[in-house]
């Protein structure tokens, strides 16, 4: 029989992107109702998940030797507590259907029984009575009978035990819990975009209610709750892991970068490596009970805290993930004109040395839509690329990510091998490498390129690199016919 599961969980089941799954509901190839997905038609596009001819062990054995059991077993295992509340929910659930059939079976043999009588009663000659109790024989018989597994309805009780699906309200937006992960590092990998503060337990900004499911306590917290909050199920998502393989969850999110707060952090220099003779690689960290909120494609403005230089300040788009709020990275370019680049290139600031940043700055950010989106950089204009992309990647709600990059000088594709790695590892990405000395004239032979194959598509543009470049690819796109709302533009000083 069919099973009816959450396209977030088919996803997984079937081991592809989100956003490929969506792109066949919406082209009517995968049977879907009201948010969930038929397992017999996820099994009939998706042949190769079903185990045919096999008893129930051999089936589960087949099924460790597949992918599936491949990506379970690279999971890191929830804690103890946590798995030993998930197999006990299961077991309510099993005990719960072992009761109900016991009674459905006690009131078919009742019946039996009475049909029995009755025609001991009338002699036996009644041909309904007879005509009912064949009935009710053949039917027992096809219920009773051993029915073929369902694949994919195993390996989703699997996947109960080894992570949650939470649902968050009122957005509506979903994640998964997996390992020992907290509620809220769950749902910044997952890209979205929860309200906190420390992320250890002391400010309190982090609660969620709890409307259906279960949590558990994974890490200790100074915030005291009131017990009137208590009562209602709030608690800290920073403290609480899933105990309940479903949950729902009420919080608010971040709409924009209006609702994010101006911060001001003293980080630490974890690392300064050269990417290329003209670009070197920012790693810093912030305290463990001081991180930083802000939106993929933002900017920071870095500030040298003291000893020569003090005072000096330049702004820099953040090049990594909000996932990892703790840990910042930045493209700097070698410029006499930028106090902090010299600086850093002179050797002035070693790992170990304290900075200031505050922010974040900009509005260069990640529009929630499910469409294609195509990121165009120029030079250092891959700093907020590469976070929007590594935050749509984390999102997973993009049919296809293309990323052209245009150098003005040598070394600007000073991470081309991270956009190879990607290409190899994700089936919706590619990227085009360009090199012009003109950032106008390389704008121009960018957008030829585009202009072959994804004009005809309704994507988002998100460009990013000096103003010649963002001003040049940005008229060409908005010329050739392409909506004003879905260019976005970030021209760096």
């Amino acid at each position: 029989m069919a099973q009816w599961v959450s396209i977030w969980r088919a996803a997984q089941l079937a081991g592809v992107p989100r956003a490929a799954l969506q792109q066949r509901v919406r082209a009517g190839e995968i049977e879907e109702n009201e948010g969930l997905v038929s397992t017999a038609s996820l099994l009939a596009f998706y042949p190769q998940l079903q185990l045919e001819g096999a008893g129930l062990a051999e089936r589960v054995a087949r099924i460790r030797e597949e992918s599936f059991g491949r990506r379970v077993r690279e999971r890191l295992l929830p804690s103890q507590e946590v798995l030993a509340q998930r197999v006990f929910q299961q077991g309510q659930e099993l005990a719960d259907v072992q009761r109900h059939l016991q009674r459905y079976h006690a009131l078919l043999v009742s019946l039996r029984e009475t049909i029995r009588q009755q025609q001991r009663e009338a002699g036996g000659d009644d041909p309904r009575l007879v005509l009912l109790e064949r009935e009710l024989a053949s039917g027992l018989a096809r219920v009773l009978a051993t029915e073929p597994v369902d694949a994919l309805h195993v390996m989703d009780d699997v996947l109960k035990v080894m992570s949650a699906q939470v649902t968050v309200r009122p957005s509506g937006h979903q994640f998964t819990v997996e390992g020992r992960y907290s509620l809220l590092q769950a749902g910044l990998r997952a890209g979205l975009h929860l309200n906190y503060g420390c992320g250890n337990g002391s400010c309190g900004m982090c609660k969620v209610r709890v409307t259906a499911g279960e949590v558990a306590r994974c890490a200790p917290s100074d915030y005291p709750l009131s017990e009137a909050e208590k009562a209602q199920g709030y608690v800290l998502a920073c403290a609480h892991t899933a105990a309940s393989s479903e949950l729902t969850i009420e919080t608010l999110e971040a709409a924009g970068p209006a609702d994010i707060p101006q911060q001001q952090i003293t980080v630490t220099v974890r690392a300064l490596r050269p990417l290329a003779p003209d670009t070197l690689l920012l790693h810093v960290q912030t305290p463990r009970s001081r991180r930083l909120r802000f939106l993929a494609g933002q900017s920071l403005t870095l500030a040298l805290a003291e000893g020569e230089g003090e005072g000096a300040q330049s702004r820099y788009p953040i090049a990594s993930c909000p996932c990892d709020d703790r840990n910042l990275q930045f493209f700097i370019r070698r410029d006499a004109e930028d106090p902090v680049a010299t600086r850093l290139f002179g050797g002035a600031v070693r790992p170990g040395e304290a900075l200031t940043v505050w922010g974040p700055h900009g509005d260069f950010t990640l529009r929630e839509a499910a469409q294609p989106l195509v990121f165009v950089a120029c030079d250092e204009g891959f700093a907020p690329v590469r976070s929007l992309i590594e935050h749509a990647l984390s999102l997973d709600a993009a049919p296809s990510l293309t990323l052209f990059w245009l150098a003005t000088r040598s070394d600007g594709h000073f991470l081309a091998n991270q956009c190879r790695a990607w290409s190899e590892a994700l089936d919706p990405f590619e990227y085009s490498l360009f090199s012009d000395a003109d950032a106008a004239a390389g704008a121009r032979q960018v957008v030829r390129a585009m202009q072959a194959d994804l004009f005809h598509l309704d994507c988002a543009f998100y460009v990013a690199g000096p103003a010649a470049f963002v001003d040049t690819v940005a008229g060409q796109l908005a010329d050739a016919g392409v909506p004003l709302a879905q260019i976005h533009g970030e021209a760096l000083a």
